[in-house]
């Protein structure tokens, strides 16, 4: 017995400490969540096709659908209905076009060299979904024998994991849009709601096919082992947002930071954001969580940070100053892009600078200001990019703890050329990212 505890305990140990492997594909990527129905005036597969030469100059490498399947009518929220309700796992909602049109939007995101993510919610299909008629031990069900739904979804329905049919027909569900198109892989809601156990069969099975990207809309570590390439920083960003209405400090960013370091495998991408379509709809992010100009070193953050993997919603780049509505018609109005430079900024950098490649260093500065400040330097080869971020409301004098290495950078910002970087001046929100100059070699002919 003693020797069959010390071997679990060493394949335990093996697994936490394993390199998690991921798609080459999403190497030093990034994802834009697209909220169909709001995206444009039609709400529709084509109509959001005219926006993807924009995306792609401004540098979006992977586009992350919100459910494209129908949306239950009983117990519908609202006119329209939450696209996490759905009706049949194999469809597509009609309000958004046909599946021809889904597959040739598909094929237009992937001559662009793009990639597309679709949303998937296996926790619970809507209250009408066919599985009720076909399948009704399919379902959890009260002391009465009625399927049964959690906290307000009223238009949900929860699936019973017990049922082994039931997990493989979710799993067929999910290859079906894995045969029949050429997505790149799945946002997966709820996956905190749904047994790990199942994560381990239904990812390598659906591996087998192609390489995938899975996203979990979780802040669990045991996901990654799974087969979950990236999961939501959910912690952090809630203390990011007391950071922004000044009722913390980075310090306790920092503690978090720990626990993080020290509970997820190495190499587990983490998706960080300022803003999603939940965070918007109900908790007006980013343009009342992160108002003005305290928006932007958060931003610089999400996109440079360790192991992070960067979300852009729907709308950030104009920006939208408002919640969008989600169980009605609510579109964005496109028209000034005004933060489509900075964000384009960042990700071009991200694309090709290998200091934010997967066998990057990365390392935190000592700053003055601990509580205040924060640095972190990024190498991969010969590049170095050097990130300070104020992230107080108060001017800071910046002192670095790190050697003039002779080096000189260009703040990616301002375009600035400068060799002395340890001193400086921030302003509140303030922040600057110093991208290293490597030397032109002339090759003599």
């Amino acid at each position: 017995m003693k020797k069959l505890f010390l071997l679990v305990g060493i394949c335990l140990v093996i697994q936490l400490e394993a390199q998690q492997k991921h798609p080459s594909f999403m190497q030093q990527g990034n994802i834009y969540e697209v909220n169909i129905r709001q995206y444009t005036p039609e709400g529709t597969f084509n109509a959001f096709a005219q926006h993807l030469p924009r995306l792609k100059s401004m540098g979006v490498q992977t586009v992350w659908f919100m459910p494209i399947q129908p949306i239950s009518k009983e117990g519908r929220k609202g006119t329209l209905g939450s696209y996490y309700a759905v009706a049949d796992y194999t469809a597509i909602n009609p309000e958004f076009g046909t599946l021809q049109d889904f597959k040739k939007l598909l094929n237009q995101i992937h001559a662009l060299g793009m990639k597309a993510i679709i949303d998937y919610v296996p926790n619970h299909s809507g209250a009408d979904n066919k599985w009720l008629t076909t399948h009704p031990d399919f379902y959890e069900k009260d002391s009465t024998g009625k399927p049964t739904y959690t906290a307000d979804w009223s238009d949900t329905r929860e699936l019973n994991f017990a049922n082994v049919e039931m997990q493989d027909s979710m799993i067929n569900t999910m290859r079906y849009w894995v045969d029949h198109t050429q997505i790149d892989g799945f946002r997966v809601d709820v996956a905190w709601g749904v047994p790990t156990s199942f994560w381990y069969t239904c990812i390598a099975s659906l591996k087998k096919s192609r390489p995938l990207f899975f996203l979990a809309e979780a802040d669990d570590a045991a996901l990654h082992p799974a087969g979950f390439d990236a999961t939501y920083t959910w912690r952090e960003f809630n203390i990011i947002k007391d950071i922004a209405a000044g009722k913390k400090g980075v310090g306790e960013l920092d503690s978090m930071f720990n626990v993080i370091d020290t509970s997820f495998i190495k190499g587990a991408w983490r998706m960080y954001f300022t803003s999603n379509h939940d965070e918007n709809s109900w908790n007006k992010a980013d343009f009342a969580t992160m108002p003005g100009a305290i928006h932007a070193p958060f931003a610089i953050l999400s996109q440079t940070y360790n192991r992070t993997i960067p979300l852009i919603y729907s709308g950030q780049e104009e920006p939208v100053l408002r919640p969008l509505q989600f169980f009605e018609k609510d579109p964005i109005s496109f028209k000034k892009y005004e933060r489509a430079s900075f964000y384009s900024t960042l990700l071009h950098l991200r694309k090709s600078n290998k200091a934010f490649g997967e066998a990057a260093k990365f390392s935190r500065i000592k700053v003055n200001h601990p509580n205040a400040l924060m640095a972190y330097e990024r190498m991969g080869g010969n590049d170095q990019v050097i990130v300070v971020l104020n992230l107080s409301n108060q001017t800071e004098q910046v002192q670095l703890a790190m050697e003039n290495r002779g080096s000189t950078y260009k703040e990616l910002f301002t375009n600035q050329f400068v060799q002395k970087i340890n001193q400086f001046e921030l302003l509140p929100w303030g922040y600057k990212v110093f991208v290293k100059t490597n030397p032109v070699v002339k090759v003599q002919k």
